[in-house]
């Protein structure tokens, strides 16, 4: 409870998309750090699902955040003093098939979070989470940084863009009097880690595909990202959270939280490196005909180590190491490893004098 200066210990903390991949490690997260947590989200759409395994014991309401009146009761009822709002349609290839479900859970769905923090005076703190692919990409060999201009080519990164423009203009229309919340985005990269079975995502593929004895098709081999763990971006969030509780100005703003240049790497390394400690994973590429998708992103997170100081803890390989394992352990036996994983990462931050972590 005294990581993170015990800015959580006791807070009553509103989770949106506590069902998720990284909400469901966040909310695992919260709890340990003495938070009362309660979940705003859509039932899980997989199955098996972490948030079940986790069986974790609070408060949550499966409700949709294009509802407005939904959205607005719950916040009513739960009078939470900091906000994350992680609930989104996440994937790429999904937002081609259904750009309108996109559109409106990651843009409206984010105005009606905001607006219902506006009308709710207990809310001091507000963490919007949008992605690395919220940026206009150039395919530039360089990160992005956070005053990069936004854009998108595909419906969900334009959405996450629209989300930031979203977070941006409520800040500066309703944000800036006294006692207003204060509120900040985050865009982290490529999350890898146990418990992710989402569709069309290299990691869980693999998984299902090793399940099945089956090869799986990967359609960009030479594609760059930022992959890290997600206990990487999640400690991003809640440091920055807990600058916005001690009511600290300077971080109402933008946020990269991004592996170093090791976690910069093609998916068809990522893959050799996980086939090289994991027996079973096979791929081949697809001649399938694909939507368009960056070839290249990277990014820059000199402003999170300088001003926040945040830094990764756990590289790529031990990311990978960390999420090889998850699996195995759940398919070998059902054993679901996230708190002793999370328990490991915090002493990793401990040996590495991690300041939120000291």
């Amino acid at each position: 409870m005294s990581l993170f200066g015990g800015a959580f210990n006791r807070r009553k903390v509103l989770l949106t998309g506590h069902t998720g991949f990284k909400g469901s490690w966040l909310a695992l997260w919260l709890q340990q750090l003495g938070a009362e947590v309660v979940g705003l989200s859509l039932a899980p759409d997989t199955e098996p699902n972490h948030w079940r395994l986790l069986e974790l014991d609070l408060k949550e309401h499966l409700a949709d955040i294009r509802d407005y009146a939904s959205v607005q009761k719950v916040m009513n009822q739960t009078q939470p003093e900091i906000v994350f709002h992680l609930a989104a349609q996440p994937l790429v290839r999904r937002s081609y098939t259904d750009p309108l479900t996109t559109w409106s859970t990651n843009v409206q769905g984010t105005a009606h979070v905001l607006e219902a923090c506006r009308h709710v005076a207990s809310v001091e703190a507000i963490v919007v989470v949008t992605t690395d692919k919220c940026y206009e990409n150039q395919e530039w060999l360089w990160g992005y940084r956070e005053n990069d201009t936004l854009g998108g080519h595909d419906p969900y990164s334009a959405s996450k863009a629209g989300a930031e423009m979203v977070a941006a203009s409520y800040r500066d229309s309703y944000f800036r009097s006294d006692g207003a919340p204060f509120l900040a985005t985050a865009r982290a990269g490529n999350v890898i880690g146990g418990g992710d079975w989402s569709e069309d995502r290299l990691i869980p593929d693999l998984v299902r595909a090793g399940v099945r004895g089956e090869s799986v098709e990967i359609r960009s081999p030479n594609a760059t990202r930022p992959w890290q763990h997600v206990l990487e971006s999640l400690s991003g969030y809640l440091l920055l959270g807990q600058r916005l509780l001690e009511r600290q100005l300077g971080f109402t703003e933008a946020w990269n939280f991004g592996p170093d240049e090791t976690g910069n790497q093609t998916v068809a390394t990522v893959l050799s490196k996980l086939t090289q400690s994991w027996d079973g994973l096979r791929w081949h590429l697809t001649e399938a005909p694909r939507p368009h998708e960056a070839g290249l992103l990277q990014l820059d997170s000199t402003k999170a180590r300088t001003l926040l100081h945040w830094h990764p803890v756990w590289g790529l390989d031990e990311g990978l190491r960390q999420t090889a394992n998850w699996y195995r352990a759940y398919q070998k036996n059902g054993e679901v490893l996230t708190r002793q994983q999370l328990a490991n990462y915090i002493a990793a931050a401990k040996v590495k004098n991690m300041d939120w972590a000291n």
